[in-house]
This record gives structure tokens, C-alpha cells and sequence, in this order.
């Protein structure tokens, strides 16, 4: 009875177009009035759950916003130009790799596909890449920010579940590379067959001078993940170095930061970490109902009635995570999903952290799946075109996605060696 009213008032909630945070914390306080002796003020408890490891998602927004407000995209795009523009469709090698850099500073996969494609889509399209392929190459490439830590879905996984946020970030950099190459094979073939043009060698000492003025920038993610894995620092308080280290580099380094745009970059903050934030509070509310009406466990009972083997367990829950992460943004994903299937992963011995970095690479995809791909709707602002001109273009990158996360099913030793390496 409990499960039925709960998923009942969700669903109504959804088809009315109720916010979907609004209608997690009230189909929760439903079923808990109605179907438990339970006073609501639970709900309040567990809403408040894990609060110091939650500061860690304002304070890396924070830091992402002040080094995008402060240069950085242009700087890294410097950068990579110097290192991958000579090649054939040398500019799109230069979008996936300046993402690349970018997605270990915000964190956030729109954030990285706004700030690249900001600077790269306008030139790309100049050089005589297609707006389409150009749109497509910068949603694409925006997805690896949330695998290279730090990354913000990776921390609200962590938080739902007690898992390590820092082996999280650690077991996502060998997929976040591993992708960052795969896009660039794509990028390579349909460059080849679109005959876009190869970019010009750097001149003598470019490649110093660019480095140079990027190397504030690539020190960021570097003292982060140092201090993280060095034990000087936890992942929520190398969020506050990495505030403290943009203010530093935006205002007395590059000075490129003005106190009116601190105040435009906290309001910015303040909205995206309200709403987040909120989310995982409601989620938390539903995650205690479903635990207490056995659902979890329920499910879990079911799909180790139809496998006992792990691989395809894991394949029908990526099944299940592709569809929902097609319509749901990530963040949401993750919030609904993890409660419901981390019960049925640990009931099988699977290792959290390959679930987790799994999880978000899956759902990471639908970035780039119609019809509510954040990455791509913000590429088509960028390139001024309609959805499906984009979506064709995407094709080549999600195929070579879904062939990486069957890799990762197949081979899980590829997420786990580097966590592996800090026991």
C-alpha cells in the first residue's frame, strides 16, 4: 500500500507538471501520513542528512563560475589549439580537449559545454566546420566534465550512498580520459568526411606563451585532487581551496575579475546550489519511504530472481539508467535511481565505487539524447540551430559512449585501479 500511494502521488505530481523536487518531498509526507505510523518531522531528520559533505556542491560551482567569469575557457582553448590544431579537424580536437581541462574546474557538464562553446563554436564554424557538427562536437566533449573530477553528480552520488567521494573522483579519470580519446577518433572521422580543414602548426615559443598564461588554470584541478588524495584536505574543503585559489588567480593574477562580477557569479551560485540542494533534501525524504516499505530490497528480490550474474545485472540496470537519463537531467537521475538500485548492486558484491562511476558515465550520456539533453539544448543556443540539425551529428559519440560503457561492465578493473591504489 505504502509503495503504491507513494509512486502514485509522484507520478500525478510529474503529469501536472509539478517541479519534480516538489513532488518527491510531497508524495513522501503523503505516504508517510497515510500509510505509516510515522510522524512527518521524520522527514524533516532525514532531509538534513550528510550536511557536511553537501557544502562540497555550492563551493565547486562557486570556484567553476569564478574561473569561467575570469578568462579561463579562452585560455585553455589557447592551450589545446597549440597541442591539437595542426591535426585533421584539428578544432574539434581542440573542443573535446579544452572540455577536458575545463570539466576538472566546473564539474558540470552544461557549465563546460557553455564556457568551450562560447569561445569555440563561432571560430570553428569560420574555419569552415559545419554550425551542426561544431554544436554536436561542443555537447559531446561537455559531457566528460561530469567525469573528470571534481565532478557534482559524482558528490551527490557519494552523499546517498556513504561511498567515498574521493575514490569516486579518482575511479572517474580513466573514463573521462578514455572518452576525451573516443570523441576524438569521432571527431577525426567525421572531419575526414565532412573535409574539414587541418589548423597551422604554432609558431616558435606559442606554445610556452599559452601554457603559461593557462597554467593557473591547470594548477587548479592539480592542487585540488593533490590535497584531496595527499590527506591534507576532505573533497568539501578542497571545494573551499578551490574558491579561495579562483578569487586569488581572478583578481590579483589574471584580473580579470571585477567585484560586480563576484556579485553576479554568487547569485549565479546561490540559484544552481539552492535548487540542487533542495533536490537532494526531497530525495533524501523519498529514499526513507522507500526504505521503509522494503522497496529496495523488494526490487532487488526481483531482478536476482531473473540473473544471479552480475554482468547482466549491471546491463539492466544500465538499460533502465539510459531511458531515464533520455528524460530526466542528472541530478535528478541520480537522486531517484541510486536509492533504488544500490540495494540490488550490494546484494550482488558489486563494488560501489564501479557502480557509481558507472552509474554517472551511463546517465552522462543522456547529455546528448533528445529530448531533454542539457548539452545539447545549450549547443543549440550557441550555434543558433533546432535540435534535430545537432542530434544527427551526435550519433557517432553516443555509439562510441555505449561501446565504453560496456567496456567498463565487461572490464570494471579500468574505474577500479586507481581508487585501488589508494587503500
Amino acid at each position: 500500500m505504502l509503495a503504491f500511494v507513494l509512486f502514485a502521488v509522484f507520478f500525478i505530481l510529474l503529469l501536472l507538471s509539478v517541479p519534480i523536487s516538489i513532488a518527491l518531498g510531497f508524495s513522501s509526507m503523503v505516504a508517510i501520513m497515510f500509510c505509516t505510523t510515522d510522524s512527518v518531522g521524520v522527514l524533516i531528520q532525514n532531509s538534513f542528512a550528510n550536511g557536511f559533505s553537501l557544502m562540497a556542491i555550492p563551493f565547486f560551482i562557486l570556484a567553476g563560475n569564478i574561473m569561467a567569469r575570469g578568462g579561463v575557457s579562452q585560455r585553455l582553448v589557447n592551450l589545446a589549439n597549440c597541442g591539437f590544431g595542426r591535426y585533421l579537424g584539428g578544432l574539434a580536437h581542440v573542443a573535446t580537449a579544452a572540455c577536458t581541462f575545463f570539466g576538472a574546474i566546473s564539474g558540470s557538464a552544461p557549465a563546460t559545454t557553455a564556457a568551450i562553446g562560447g569561445v569555440m563554436v563561432e571560430p570553428m564554424t569560420e574555419k569552415g566546420y559545419s554550425k551542426a557538427f561544431s554544436g554536436a562536437c561542443v555537447a559531446a566533449s561537455g559531457m566528460i566534465g561530469l567525469l573528470i573530477p571534481p565532478s557534482i553528480i559524482m558528490i551527490i552520488y557519494g552523499v546517498l550512498t556513504g561511498t567515498s567521494v574521493a575514490k569516486l573522483f579518482i575511479g572517474g579519470i580513466i573514463p573521462g580520459l578514455l572518452t576525451a580519446a573516443a570523441y576524438m577518433i569521432c571527431n577525426h572521422i567525421i572531419a575526414k568526411k565532412l573535409k574539414c580543414p587541418r589548423g597551422d602548426k604554432p609558431a616558435p615559443g606559442e606554445t610556452w606563451k599559452c601554457t603559461k598564461e593557462a597554467i593557473w588554470a591547470i594548477l587548479m584541478p592539480l592542487i585540488i585532487l593533490g590535497g584531496i588524495y595527499g590527506g591534507i584536505f576532505t573533497p568539501t574543503e578542497s571545494a573551499v581551496v578551490a574558491v579561495v585559489y579562483g578569487i586569488i588567480v581572478g583578481f590579483w593574477i589574471h584580473r580579470s575579475l571585477t567585484v560586480k562580477d563576484l556579485y553576479n557569479v554568487f547569485l549565479a551560485t546561490a540559484k544552481s546550489s539552492a535548487i540542487i540542494l533542495f533536490l537532494i533534501a526531497t530525495a533524501h525524504c523519498f529514499s526513507f519511504v522507500l526504505a521503509s516499505g522494503h522497496i529496495p530490497q523488494t526490487l532487488a528480490i526481483a531482478i536476482r530472481s531473473i540473473s544471479q550474474n552480475p554482468t547482466l545485472v549491471l546491463f539492466l540496470i544500465c538499460f533502465c539508467l539510459l531511458i531515464v537519463g533520455t528524460f530526466l537531467d542528472n541530478a535528478v537521475a541520480v537522486v531517484l535511481m541510486t536509492p533504488i538500485f544500490f540495494p540490488v548492486v550490494q546484494s550482488l558484491g558489486i563494488d560501489p565505487i564501479f557502480f557509481g562511476v558507472l552509474t554517472v558515465f551511463t546517465l552522462a550520456i543522456g547529455q546528448i539524447t533528445p529530448p531533454v539533453g542539457l548539452c545539447l539544448f545549450v549547443a543549440c543556443n550557441l550555434a543558433k540551430l533546432k535540435l534535430e540539425e545537432i542530434v544527427v551529428y551526435c550519433v557517432p559519440y553516443i555509439v562510441a559512449a555505449l561501446v565504453l560503457m560496456c567496456l567498463f561492465v565487461f572490464f570494471p578493473q579500468l574505474i577500479l585501479v586507481l581508487p585501488g591504489m589508494m587503500n
